[in-house]
């Protein structure tokens, strides 16, 4: 069977096109293989949720905000294999900024920056950004240029190489802010 989902500080997963079996969450869950196999709707109703593909909250992330997506394409999913999610508080300012280095332990090049990038390339000329610190604000990188490819959430911290905030490479081709909570 094909299950889905719905997020609400709330959200609901559900099977397909939000028929059949449903799982609501309102708050973090490290594992809904239990709940359902597959995911391939999910309503957000209230909050900003970033899903992962892996229990524990590891594997491919996709963050949503309050909508419909009727399919895993709609939320730039690889697959329709969805294990764990939590719900991001907004616990950040109005000002957002980041810092951003070319080389691990915030090494090398470093750019502030506060507002959304379609391209690191041509903003920056960084091919690739190996450690940051967010200052303020909750962000999303994403691999590639335009907000396409793996999205990768990223809240106040500090991130001293590329795997801190679960990629497999440097490569950042884009990143935005997350202001819908």
């Amino acid at each position: 069977a094909r299950d889905h989902t719905e997020l609400l500080t709330s959200e609901r997963k559900y099977e397909r096109d939000f028929q059949g079996r449903s799982h609501e969450c309102m708050s973090d869950c490290a594992d809904l293989h239990s709940y359902f196999n597959r995911c391939n709707s999910i309503r957000v109703e209230t909050g900003c949720w970033v899903l992962y593909e892996r229990p524990n909250y590891m594997g491919y992330q996709y963050i949503l905000t309050p909508g419909e997506y009727p399919d895993y394409q709609h939320w730039m999913g690889f697959n329709d294999s969805i294990r764990s999610c939590r719900c991001v508080k907004n616990v950040y300012g109005k000002v957002y900024k980041i810092r951003l280095y070319e080389k691990p332990d915030f090494g090398g090049k470093m750019v502030e920056h506060g507002e959304d990038c379609p391209s690191v390339q041509e903003a920056f000329k960084l091919h690739e950004i190996h450690s940051c610190i967010v200052l303020d604000g909750a962000w999303a990188f994403y691999n590639e240029s335009n907000y396409k490819g793996r999205q990768y959430f990223l809240e106040r911290g500090e991130y001293r190489q590329h795997e801190a905030w679960g990629a497999t490479s440097p490569a950042v081709g884009s990143f935005r802010r997350i202001t819908k909570f």
